[in-house]
């Protein structure tokens, strides 16, 4: 029981942080700029975990890296979708690792 009562207590403590700004901005305009600002965040925080993917990587994990890297910056670069660059990233670092052997 003890355990139920955690989950709902970190739930909550999650979810409000998240709740308590969309109900404040909800209702107020927001500038141009700050809304220009907020569609960077996800791909400012991937790049980020890329850059330390890279160097933090195994050594024997530099090529797979970079051909997943070149990749998910293609598949970014044609269809401007975030979730289909990851994907396409992970498959090909998949295929380089286990079918080609690099």
């Amino acid at each position: 029981m003890n355990y139920i009562i955690l989950i709902f207590g970190m739930a909550l403590v999650t979810y409000l942080p998240r709740l308590i700004p969309l109900m404040v901005l909800k209702k107020s305009e927001t500038n141009k700029n700050i809304k220009l600002f907020l569609t960077f965040i996800p791909y400012t925080s991937l790049s980020i975990l890329i850059i330390r993917g890279i160097l933090t990587s195994a050594s024997d994990m530099k090529i797979p890296t970079i051909i997943g890297i070149l990749t998910a910056s293609f598949i970014a670069y044609i269809q401007n979708n975030l979730i289909f660059s990851v994907m396409g990233g992970i498959i090909a670092a998949f295929i380089s690792i286990n079918l080609l052997g690099l």
